[in-house]
C-alpha cells in the first residue's frame, strides 16, 4: 500500500506540474496514467475506466476551490455567466456518468483517447474558434452548453476548461474571465461527477478495497496532496520556459496516450 500511495503522489505531482505549465486540468493527464496503474494493480477491466474518470473528477473537487478562491480575489471569475453554465453542467455531469455507466470499459477507453488525439491536435495547432456573431450568451445559451460541457467533463473525468475556455472565448468573454470563470465551472462538473459516481458503482462485485463506488481512495489522497503545490510551481515555470515548445512537446505525449487508448482495443 505504501508504494501504491507514492506512486499517487508522484502522479498529483505530475498533473499539478502540467496543469501549472499548460493551463489545462490535470485530469487529461490523471485518467490515461490511472487507466494504465489500475490495470497493472490488477483491477478488473469492467470497473477500472469507470475508476480512472470518478477518481479524477473527485481530485478536481479538492484542486479547483484554490483556483476559484485565486481568480475570485482578482475579481475574473463572471458568476453573472456561472450561475446558467453552472445549471446546465450540474444536469450535464449527471447525464455523462449515467452515459459512461452503461458503455463497457473498452468503449469508454476509446472515447477517451479519441478526445485526448483532439485535445493534441488542438495544442500542437493552437486551433481556437473563430469570434461568434452577435453579442455575449444570453441565459438559456449558456445552460445549453453547460449541458454539454458537463456531459464531456463527467464522461472523461476532466474539469471541463479544455471545453469551457474557448466557448465563452468564442462568445465575446474576454480571456481571463473566461479562464477565470471556467476555473469556478470545474467544480459543480467536479461535485456532480464525483458523487454521481460514488452512487452509480455502489457495492459493484468488481470494485477493490478502499473503493467509495468507483472513486479508489488511495489514489484520490495521493493526487490531491501534491497537486497543489505542484500546480503552483508549473505556473512559475510557464514564466521562464518556452510556453509554444513545451505545448508542442505535450501534445505529442497527449497523442501517444489517445494513439494507445485507440489501438489497445482496436488490436
Amino acid at each position: 500500500m505504501l508504494l501504491t500511495l507514492c506512486m499517487y503522489l508522484a502522479l498529483g505531482a505530475a498533473a499539478g506540474v502540467t496543469a501549472g505549465l499548460f493551463g489545462i486540468g490535470g485530469g487529461l493527464l490523471i485518467v490515461p496514467v490511472l487507466v494504465f496503474s489500475f490495470g497493472v494493480q490488477g483491477i478488473s477491466p469492467e470497473v477500472l475506466t469507470h475508476m480512472a474518470v470518478a477518481t479524477s473528477l473527485a481530485t478536481i473537487v479538492v484542486t479547483s476551490v484554490s483556483s476559484i478562491l485565486a481568480h475570485h480575489k482578482r475579481g475574473a471569475v463572471r458568476w453573472d455567466l456561472f450561475r446558467p453554465l453552472g445549471l446546465g453542467i450540474m444536469l450535464g455531469a449527471f447525464l455523462g456518468v449515467k452515459t459512461a455507466g452503461q458503455l463497457p470499459g473498452d468503449v469508454l477507453q476509446m472515447l477517451i483517447g479519441s478526445f485526448v488525439l483532439l485535445v493534441a491536435v488542438q495544442m500542437a495547432f493552437g486551433a481556437k474558434p473563430s469570434n461568434s456573431p452577435g453579442a455575449a450568451p444570453k441565459a438559456g445559451g449558456l445552460a445549453a452548453a453547460g449541458g454539454v460541457i458537463g456531459w464531456a467533463s463527467a464522461l472523461f473525468g476532466i474539469g471541463g476548461g479544455t471545453l469551457t475556455v474557448p466557448y465563452l472565448s468564442w462568445r465575446h468573454i474576454g480571456i481571463q474571465q473566461a479562464v477565470a470563470t471556467s476555473a469556478a465551472c470545474g467544480l459543480p462538473i467536479a461535485l456532480m461527477g464525483a458523487f454521481s459516481n460514488v452512487f452509480e458503482g455502489w457495492g459493484h462485485d468488481a470494485l477493490v478495497d478502499w473503493s467509495l463506488g468507483y472513486v479508489y481512495l488511495p489514489a484520490f489522497a495521493g493526487i490531491v496532496l501534491t497537486s497543489p503545490f505542484f500546480a503552483r510551481l508549473g505556473a512559475r515555470w510557464a514564466h521562464s520556459l518556452p510556453a509554444p515548445v513545451l505545448r508542442r512537446i505535450f501534445a505529442v505525449f497527449l497523442a501517444l496516450v489517445g494513439l494507445r487508448f485507440l489501438l489497445g482495443n482496436l488490436l
